[in-house]
């Protein structure tokens, strides 16, 4: 077993953090990419070592090269092997961590040695703690610490793997377009998140002002969506719904709980209003206004209106 590292990729989601992490533990870093050449250029201009890439024939989902991507991880003999969360790249890792014996870890956070071992950090506890776990084998895993913009460096060379086409036990029978107010919110820049801390479903009016005033979609945690019923789940932000990366994200009345938090770990600026000074939301925002939201919001919604 070498001290290498394997990246998985499907998509262009925490190519940065999961670069990152792997470079702590020294040795090449490989990033295999199952999908476009489009794809695979993108992921050569972030720095990896080495890029292969698996080319993904029309009609034929990337977990139909599964089986092909775990021989090819067996042979190299890689230590460590991580993906992100995205679905097809936890797919590919199961088949790889199957046929590598490997110890299987999610929500990863941090690597590093200890000698022979590698120390692996992971969210717990609904991200209220960080468990670290001793690994003394190969490693596959699942990446869920923030992105990181890493400075440019040299591209990698992008090497095609010759590959068999799959048998046709998995095939892409039909792609439905999501709802207008999923794809909405999913490509939204600007987002305002709507909260348990607004009082009644009439006071939503505030929120659909402020998003009128910034440009912004509407989103919701899952509490308004499911205790509620103020918005249909295609609104609600969180690990069990949507994840999005809008470049501001206003949290309304939102507590910060982990499982509405996960949802926003690459959005760029986070703003927390809220009137409760401990809510948990305010260690993760970047900037925080502590205030009654009917006071708060409109005066924000005034503020955007008057710069704009």
């Amino acid at each position: 077993m070498s001290g290498d590292s394997w990246l998985i990729i499907t998509d262009e989601g925490r190519i940065g953090g999961m670069l990152s992490a792997v470079r702590q533990l020294g040795g090449k870093v490989t990033a295999v990419v199952v999908g476009p050449r489009g794809l695979a250029d993108t992921v050569a201009a972030k720095g990896p070592d080495r890029v292969l890439w698996f080319a993904v024939e029309e009609g034929f989902p990337p977990e139909a090269y599964g089986t092909q991507v775990a021989e090819a991880a067996k042979t190299a003999g890689v230590r460590v092997v991580l993906s992100s969360d995205v679905p097809s790249g936890r797919v590919l890792l199961g088949m790889v961590a199957a046929q590598t014996n490997s110890a299987v870890v999610g929500s990863i956070r941090s690597l590093a040695e200890d000698g022979d071992s590698l120390l692996v950090g992971r969210s717990v506890a609904d991200g209220r703690a960080v468990e670290t776990l001793e690994v003394t084998g190969s490693l596959a895993g699942i990446f869920d610490g923030k992105d990181v913009d890493l400075p440019p460096g040299q591209p990698a060379t992008v090497e095609e793997v010759p590959v068999r086409q799959p048998d046709g036990a998995l095939r892409v029978v039909e792609t439905l377009p999501a709802s207008a107010e999923s794809a909405g919110l999913l490509s939204a820049e600007r987002v305002v998140g709507a909260g348990s801390g607004i009082r009644a479903k009439e006071d939503l009016e505030l929120i659909r002002q402020l998003a009128t005033a910034v440009g912004a979609e509407i989103a919701c945690s899952l509490p308004v969506c499911d205790d509620m019923r103020w918005f249909e789940s295609a609104r609600v932000v969180g690990s069990s719904h949507h994840q999005i990366a809008p470049a501001l994200y206003i949290a309304v009345g939102i507590s910060g709980q982990p499982q509405h938090m996960s949802g926003l770990r690459d959005a760029k600026v986070i703003v927390a209003v809220n009137n409760d000074p401990e809510a948990r939301i305010f260690k993760h925002c970047n900037y925080g206004i502590v205030g009654d939201l009917y006071k708060v919001v409109p005066a924000l919604a005034e503020e955007f209106r008057n710069a704009c």
